[in-house]
């Protein structure tokens, strides 16, 4: 007996689901981009509208990058 026979393979809906886990939701993926235009385009608009603010800006752009790789892997690593 091979390690391919000693175990069934389940048919039909009692499948286990896919290893990549449940597919995002449409909704939440359009209010994400949304929010992601909005936040990039007011900071544009005031980069341009006030230069003198566009140091602190990048800084505050740089941390928030930095931050949300960090939180973005440990709740993708949190699913499995």
């Amino acid at each position: 007996m091979s390690a391919n026979d000693s175990q069934p393979q389940p048919s039909g809906p009692s499948r286990q689901p896919s290893p990549q886990g449940p597919a995002p939701d449409p909704l939440q993926t359009l209010l994400l981009a949304l929010v992601v235009v909005l936040v990039l385009g007011a900071t544009g608009y005031l980069c341009v509208a006030h230069p003198s603010l566009t140091a602190p800006i990048a800084a505050v752009g740089g941390v928030g990058a930095a931050l949300a790789t960090a939180i973005g892997v440990v709740v993708t690593n949190r699913r499995h």
